[in-house]
């Protein structure tokens, strides 16, 4: 029951359990340290959690981050 992801740059991996393929490739929030396995936030490269850690943690430019969930386009 192994499964293949396949990068964006081109690299393919394979896994036996989602939990290894989560390990090895979701990135890691730069402001709480855990695993990213939803959309998350990138600040100017950095990646982060949720906006609450963006503000936090990229507090320059933090700020200007805000959180999607629920929001509707105007």
């Amino acid at each position: 029951m192994a499964f293949e992801v396949r990068t964006v740059g081109g690299q393919v991996h394979t896994f036996d359990s989602f939990e290894c393929a989560a390990t090895k490739l979701a990135p890691v929030c730069e402001h709480c340290r855990c695993r990213i396995l939803g959309h998350g936030v990138e600040v100017a490269g950095q990646f982060f959690c949720c906006a609450h850690c963006a503000r936090e943690g990229a507090a320059e430019l933090g700020g200007q981050i805000r959180d999607a969930v629920g929001a509707r386009p105007s």
